[in-house]
């Protein structure tokens, strides 16, 4: 009788992922806040940006295989997921898994950088995408070719630190005519710009893009797990 194959590395990179956490908060961000979600967060990051709220998931997380995951999100109980990170396509495996959970019945949305490609995602899968900003210090890793792969259903997330990264990215609407791609998110960095500051900013341009908040530190201040 045959010795079962051990698997190679490579076959294990592509079947299981680091995993610092998954829970179930509200949707503090993009077109889907407030609706009760899981958050499947992913180990790992290749960029280091100054506003980072999730500097804890560079490191340590642990290894599940795709159906460990899928049991974690489905105790409870909600319609969204969002995969998230670190940086989540930085790993092998997130593509499998982000098919899986729209397998599963599951309405599911992938945040990553702008910094990887995102193409071979699945197309139930909603990407916002997180176009960096000079004040995030990782604007020389933005991949623009990724407005390639977006739709309507789709949204691009620009963290605004100060009057400088508005300008620019009020820049970046017009040279990739990005409103007529995919919706735009507005949001302010935590603690670095005020909020009404910059409503009063996107109101006075006229631009057509979505104001945020992150509704979770709202609610709870900037702590893990939600």
């Amino acid at each position: 009788m045959p010795e079962p194959s051990t698997p190679t590395l490579a076959q294990a990179a592509a079947s299981r992922l680091r995993i610092t956490e998954i829970f179930h908060s509200l949707q503090g961000e993009a077109d889907t806040v407030g609706w009760p979600t899981v958050f499947v967060r992913l180990t790992g990051c290749p960029l280091r940006c100054h506003y980072c709220d999730t500097e804890y998931a560079f490191h340590g997380g642990e290894w599940m295989d795709l159906d460990a995951i899928l049991a974690g999100v489905e105790q409870y109980g909600a319609q969204y997921v969002t995969v998230t990170g670190g940086e989540p396509l930085a790993q092998k495996a997130c593509r499998p898994l982000l098919t899986q959970l729209c397998d599963a019945g599951y309405r599911v949305s992938l945040e990553t950088s702008g910094a990887l490609d995102i193409d071979r995602i699945d197309p139930r899968v909603v990407k916002v995408v997180d176009l960096k900003t000079p004040g995030s210090g990782e604007v020389g890793r933005n991949r623009y070719c990724v407005l390639e792969h977006m739709s309507p259903a789709d949204q691009l997330k620009f963290v605004l630190c100060d009057r400088a990264d508005y300008e620019w990215a009020r820049d970046k609407l017009t040279e990739y005519d990005i409103p007529a791609i995919c919706q735009v998110l507005f949001s302010p960095a935590w603690g670095q710009l005020e909020p009404r500051e910059l409503a009063d900013w996107i109101l006075a341009d006229r631009l057509p893009v979505r104001f945020q908040v992150q509704l979770h530190k709202l609610l709870w201040g900037d702590v893990p797990g939600r």
